[in-house]
């Protein structure tokens, strides 16, 4: 799966180029807004280059017809076409009328690329371009060698990661987070590697045809790289890309993207996924996804929780996590869209921030999430990825593997952690918070460790019941003035100022625990049982905890004296 990144960052470099043309009219923060929909509609003009006589010439025979739109497909050769006379090389023949003919230019266009053009809200810079007088400019620029994107010189892989550098480039000026669009190839190389890891269907099957599935599919990456991955180990086998975004820039990315590699358009739906499920009761073999995190959900609340009444008729009945952080709910979604086990089941891979292992006390909607997962064995494994991977974050990133086809398995009940916190090489040069790449070897070690599920030291087994516990409340008894215990219907009175509570880790007897680690230092303590929660959480870092001891003070203090002594020295250089 290597790519030659050399030719992408070149070819990003030559087009982003062309934005120094917008110099003036534009600001740098806007120049994206111009670039990124002339490169689509550039790659959309260069594949259609080489059958846009035979559609000119069967449009004229077909232009009545009421099932004109399948023949012109089909003298495209693609699930697109333009009926317009132009190209971006014949614009150039007439400067004067270049708003007017480029127009017509993208009139010509099949509905479905006038439906990405449209989400591009392009029509105005149009306008703005045409008046100050480098519409003309710009276009030209298109035409030139560097900005050729004809499929003999742009593989379909290779324009994705073109668009992708692109805009990262454009999220940058915009001072955007680059990361809510797309996710690091190595990274979905690794989810790929494990969500694929020895599934026979796929690696021995003949014409297969499996779904995949992405909640928050931004430009699509995840579901190239899963389609390109799965080609590479069996070209006969199909897969179905379904995905939503929100981003109207990068939903357009996505859904061209689809188009050129001749894959269905129609499943790539825009919208809220949290408040406007575009997959309502559809199931799927795959699903793979980066939502955003700490990203409050208010704006969906409404929605989100009439759907909750609906328990497990909606997506997320488990529970519903704190209003400032929607990323368990992009979980909750990915688990309601599984194959039931009948069906064949399904497996997932997400990826989450530290919040999801352990936020929320027991008996909160994150608890309850995670009781839910666990108690109905769907975690398969969680890996820790190393820090500064990500371009819009630094802080710890965790992969989720979900599964429920764990039934008769060695993974049966269990849960493997791995920590590949240290499974990284620095970057020389840094990409906004990105400043560690996951190679190749080590993309290779990680989905090894999770395909021999043993323990190891940077990989444990844990069974579902070790990240439960029970949460008691210890009460204990009001007293009088004279140091009597106050009752009630014969009955002790709790003092709440006195209440305390303990956290049973599920496998321990409760009574055995409370005479052991209550009892001798509270001996008139007892649990009020109606008030027990059954909580989970997944300390992950506690596991791999490793006690370093301390440095001995000699050898401190010796260093804390060489200190003085060179202080010393600089100090008499400055004060001579």
């Amino acid at each position: 799966m290597a790519i030659r990144s050399a030719k992408i960052n070149q070819k990003a470099d030559l087009i982003w180029a062309i934005a120094d043309k917008l110099t003036g009219p534009y600001k740098p923060h806007e120049y994206g807004d111009v670039i990124l929909p002339l490169t689509v509609i550039r790659r959309f003009d260069c594949i259609l280059f080489d059958t846009k006589e035979a559609v000119l010439k069967k449009y004229e025979e077909v232009k009545n017809l009421s099932m004109k739109d399948v023949l012109l497909r089909k003298a495209s050769g693609f699930d697109f076409y333009n009926t317009s006379k132009y190209t971006f090389e014949k614009l150039m023949d007439d400067p004067d009328h270049i708003e007017e003919n480029f127009r017509d230019y993208l009139n010509g266009f099949s509905e479905n690329v006038q439906d990405i053009i449209q989400k591009f809200e392009f029509d105005g810079h149009i306008t703005r371009m045409a008046n100050k007088n480098i519409l003309y400019i710009v276009l030209k620029e298109f035409t030139t060698e560097k900005a050729n994107l004809h499929p003999d010189e742009v593989s379909n892989l290779e324009m994705g990661y073109i668009f992708e550098e692109i805009i990262r480039r454009f999220s940058e000026a915009h001072n955007e987070d680059a990361g809510q669009h797309y996710t690091p190839r190595e990274v979905i190389q690794l989810m790929v590697n494990i969500l694929f890891y020895d599934d026979n269907d796929i690696l021995s099957g003949n014409n297969v045809a499996k779904t995949i599935y992405d909640p928050a599919c931004g430009t699509g990456g995840m579901l190239s790289v899963a389609e390109e991955y799965l080609h590479s180990l069996n070209a006969s086998t199909e897969l179905v890309s379904f995905g939503q975004e929100i981003n109207d820039q990068t939903f357009a990315i996505c859904k061209a993207d689809m188009l050129i590699k001749g894959n269905n358009a129609d499943y790539i739906k825009d919208g809220n996924t949290l408040s406007d499920d575009q997959f309502v009761g559809n199931t799927f073999d795959y699903i793979l996804s980066n939502p955003p995190f700490g990203r409050e959900w208010k704006n969906e609340k409404a929605k989100v929780e009439e759907e909750a009444k609906k328990g497990f008729a909606g997506r997320f009945g488990a529970g519903l996590p704190a209003a400032s952080d929607g990323q368990m709910l992009f979980l909750m979604t990915a688990i309601s869209k599984m194959k039931d086990i009948s069906q064949g089941g399904s497996r997932i891979a997400i990826i989450h921030n530290g919040s999801p292992l352990f936020t929320g006390d027991a008996g909160s909607g994150p608890s309850n999430i995670r009781k839910y997962i666990l108690e109905n064995d769907l975690l398969e494994a969680i890996v820790a990825l190393p820090n500064d991977i990500f371009y819009n974050t630094g802080i710890a990133t965790y992969i989720w593997v979900l599964s429920n086809k764990k039934a008769g398995t060695v993974r049966e009940g269990k849960v493997q952690l791995i920590n590949a916190n240290e499974l990284y090489e620095k970057r020389r040069k840094a990409l906004g918070n990105k400043r560690n790449d996951i190679p190749e070897k080590y993309i290779d070690e990680i989905t090894q460790i999770y395909g021999d599920f043993k323990e190891s030291d940077i990989s444990q087994i844990y069974e579902n019941a070790d990240f439960g516990y029970t949460k008691i409340t210890v009460e204990r008894p009001q007293k009088d003035e004279d140091g009597n215990v106050v009752l009630k219907k014969g009955k002790p009175v709790a003092d709440t100022s006195l209440r305390d509570t303990e956290n049973v880790p599920l496998k321990e007897d409760i009574k055995a625990y409370f005479e052991r680690e209550v009892l001798p230092f509270a001996p008139d303590a007892w649990i009020d049982e109606k008030k027990s929660k059954v909580g989970y959480e997944i300390p992950f870092t506690r596991y791999f905890y490793k006690y370093e001891a301390p440095r001995p003070s000699e050898e401190i203090m010796a260093e804390i004296m060489e200190l003085e002594k060179e202080l010393s020295g600089s100090l008499e250089e400055v004060f001579r």
